[in-house]
C-alpha cells in the first residue's frame, strides 16, 4: 500500500527508457524518495576514484518554483561499497525539464560492478525558501559571531 497524504503534489514525469515498465515509487509508506536505476545497455566498472555519469532513464518537470528535487547517494553503496554522487548532491531546479542523471563516483579501492537496472541513487522533493540578497556593512552581534568553521566546539 502506498501512503498517498492530502498534500501529495504531481510531478511530471517522462519514461525515457522502455525497460521500466512503471513509473518508480516510494519503497514503503515512511519512504522519503524513490529509487533511481541505471538505465544502461551494459555493465558500468567503476574503478577506485573514478566517476561515470549514468541515465535514470526518467525526465521531470517540478513546474513548482516553491520546489526543488534533491538527487541523494544511497546509504547502502556508499557505507558498504564506497558508491557515492560525484556532485555530493543534485539539485534540480522547478523549471528543469531534461533527463535526471547521476554522476556515480567509487571513492573505494575496489572496483564497483552497477549492473544495467540497479538501484543507484534516490530522488526528493523538498520546499524552497526564495531569498533576496540585502548587502549590509554589520550584521547583528551573536554568541558565535565570526569565528569562523568548526568554532562552535567538538560536542
Amino acid at each position: 500500500m502506498v501512503y498517498k497524504s492530502k498534500s501529495n503534489m504531481k510531478i511530471k514525469v517522462k519514461i525515457l527508457d522502455e525497460r521500466l515498465s512503471k513509473l518508480p515509487s516510494p519503497a514503503t509508506s515512511g519512504s522519503a524518495a524513490i529509487d533511481l536505476k541505471a538505465c544502461i545497455s551494459d555493465p558500468l566498472v567503476l574503478t577506485p576514484n573514478s566517476c561515470e555519469l549514468v541515465h535514470t532513464g526518467l525526465s521531470i518537470f517540478i513546474s513548482d518554483p516553491e520546489c526543488a528535487g534533491l538527487i541523494l547517494p544511497r546509504s547502502g553503496l556508499g557505507h558498504k561499497h564506497g558508491i557515492v554522487l560525484g556532485n555530493l548532491t543534485g539539485l534540480i531546479d522547478s523549471d528543469y525539464q531534461g533527463p535526471l542523471m547521476v554522476s556515480l563516483w567509487n571513492r573505494s579501492q575496489e572496483t564497483y560492478n552497477v549492473s544495467p537496472m540497479d538501484r543507484i541513487a534516490q530522488f526528493v522533493v523538498i520546499p524552497i525558501k526564495k531569498f533576496t540578497l540585502e548587502e549590509v556593512d554589520t550584521f547583528e552581534e551573536t554568541l558565535r559571531g565570526n569565528k569562523g568553521f568548526g568554532s562552535s566546539g567538538k560536542n
